[in-house]
């Protein structure tokens, strides 16, 4: 890019926000970090410390700061969406909210879904929910992204995007622990419970997001876009890739009809069609191209 820009990352403590942080900083962006203050920011990062969910301490943390995009990598309600929109009017030029697959948990197509199959101008928002209660944030995620994508979508404070990342793979840091799910069962010979009919879904690099995420702070298309690398990939393959660095490793899988199943097993198909990001000029890499490598490194044997 040839400006560089002010970027407030909100969030970006770990996983895909640090290394979004690092493409920032190569690309020679000036970057501030908001967080309550857990760790601290990495050399080179300005930060503001403040709980994004209180107002006056996000304000007062602020002050005069203005931004020219914003990356919000924790935004899961819409009161969240609804604070930033009051709270960023006149402090930021552009908004990148960091949203998921899971906002398709209704749709069961067997092609890839685009991003109109949910239009943040259509969804209904109702700020009245328990979305403080934790327990119900978890059992209503994908709901709590589509109400707050229709929030920010909804205002004219600022321009704004919604990234609907594909599920993350990869790194040696990745805190989820469900390809040592699949690990720890080879190892132990113990089934891998899948749906009784066991649906692909898209997946995307940890490096592949952060880099599309420093790329979309520098661009101005608005609305919903869907990030997943070119591939839907099915458990067994994931599996295949796993079973590689788990010595005499063997995946013995157990088809359920009800009850919970795998980490990366679906009942549903949701994989994400990426033909906009590509008509916007971002091309993703084949999701087979670098599975072995990114299962490598989450199960502790990268290079």
């Amino acid at each position: 890019m040839e400006k560089a820009l002010e970027v407030l990352v909100i969030g970006g403590n770990r996983y895909v926000g640090k290394r979004l942080i690092a493409r920032l900083l190569a690309d020679g962006h000036r970057v501030t970090v908001l967080n309550r203050g857990s760790s601290p920011p990495p050399a080179g990062v300005a930060r503001l410390v403040a709980d994004r969910d209180d107002e006056r301490s996000l304000t007062g943390a602020l002050g005069s700061r203005v931004f020219d995009v914003v990356v919000d990598q924790v935004c899961y309600t819409p009161r969240q969406a609804a604070l930033a929109r009051r709270v960023f009017a006149g402090r930021t030029r552009r908004y990148v909210m960091t949203s998921t697959v899971e906002v398709y948990e209704f749709e069961d197509s067997p092609a890839l879904v685009r991003e109109e199959a949910v239009e943040p101008s259509t969804v209904a928002v109702d700020l009245g929910l328990p979305w403080d209660d934790p327990a119900f944030l978890e059992a209503h995620y994908g709901e709590g992204k589509r109400q707050a994508e229709a929030v920010l979508a909804a205002g004219r404070e600022f321009p704004s995007t919604a990234v609907r990342v594909a599920h993350v793979l990869g790194g040696d840091d990745d805190f989820t622990g469900r390809l040592a799910h699949y690990a720890e069962r080879m190892r132990t010979g113990e089934p891998i419970a899948i749906p009784a009919v066991n649906r692909p879904a898209t997946y995307v690099y940890v490096e592949e997001i952060a880099r599309f995420l420093a790329w979309a702070a520098g661009e101005d298309f608005t609305g919903p876009v869907n990030a997943a690398s070119h591939g839907a990939l099915t458990t067994e393959e994931l599996c295949e890739a796993v079973a590689a660095h788990v010595p005499g490793g063997r995946a013995v899988f157990r088809p359920v009809e009800v009850g919970e199943v795998s980490p990366f097993s679906f009942r549903r198909s949701y994989g994400m069609d990426n033909a906009r990001a590509a008509r916007l000029g971002f091309s993703f890499t084949d999701a087979r191209q670098w599975l072995p490598h990114a299962v490598a490194e989450t199960l502790g044997k990268g290079d």
